[in-house]
């Protein structure tokens, strides 16, 4: 399927690797162009030379989009981008007991606060435009909280609910605001979840990713691959009218009707 965006400019936040880079990848093959971020100036680096083998033009910003300085350089390379997909790595897992005011802060800061503030900068220029799209990645504990990801399912609701209502008022300009909302992928999280589940019950790296293959109904792991060609149609002009959702890809795992 021809998505109908060549040519269109990108901006793939924490796009290194992973779900960023699947996201990347996928719309760098229908002709995107392409600003990536991420932390690391090594990886994204070799993922920039990598995407350019599509055809497509690559700029890389090496910075932390949770921090004022990050998210100023991004936006300066990032004006008059067409689409914006938002991601960020999600805090650590724990127990309600182990988070204070500063754990919250640093998860709102990188999982709520920084894509507002990329969305509140670059929609405008959408707008004028009269076409945009944007994609947040957030977390299938959106949907079902889970328990030991109380840091993410408090700071990825709270985005949610924002998403809720600017999506809405600027569907009339064109511009699509939606969610993915990621279960287990074959993914650098999935191994720091899979390494603390091993470490708790004494078992090895293998036999922790069988037990939670085993919960989910597809008894496997999603791929990046899979992820990004998803986020790629939403960022499509056959998209224009899914506008405020929030969409599972998570192998059937959440047991819900709706």
């Amino acid at each position: 399927m021809d998505l109908g965006i060549k040519g269109k400019r990108a901006l793939v936040c924490a796009s290194s690797k992973g779900l960023g880079k699947g996201c990347a990848a996928a719309l760098a093959e229908a002709g995107v162009d392409l600003i990536l971020n991420s932390r690391g100036a090594k990886a994204l680096e070799a993922t920039a030379e990598e995407l350019r083998g599509f055809g497509v033009s690559v700029t890389t910003v090496a910075a932390d989009v949770a921090t004022d300085a990050g998210r100023s350089a991004l936006l300066e390379a990032a004006q008059g981008v067409d689409i914006l997909v938002n991601n960020a790595g999600g805090p650590p897992p724990g127990l309600w007991s182990d988070w204070d005011r500063d754990d919250f802060i640093a998860a709102l800061d990188a999982n709520m606060l920084a894509p507002i503030a990329l969305m509140k900068a670059l929609l405008p220029g959408m707008m004028d435009q009269g076409w945009g799209r944007i994609v947040n990645i957030t977390s299938v504990s959106v949907k079902a909280p889970v328990p030991q990801l109380g840091l993410s399912n408090s700071a990825r609701a709270g985005l949610t609910g924002y998403v809720a209502g600017t999506s809405r008022q600027v569907a009339q300009h064109g511009v699509t605001i939606n969610n993915l909302l990621p279960g287990i992928h074959a993914t650098d999280r999935a191994d720091s979840l899979d390494r603390t589940v091993s470490e708790a019950q004494g078992i090895s790296m293998a036999q922790a990713q069988e037990q939670r293959a085993a919960t989910i109904p597809a008894h496997r792991y999603g791929t990046s691959t899979e992820f990004g060609a998803v986020c790629a149609f939403l960022c499509s002009q056959h998209a224009g009218f899914i506008v405020g959702q929030n969409i599972l890809l998570d192998g059937g795992a959440t047991n819900a009707t709706f």
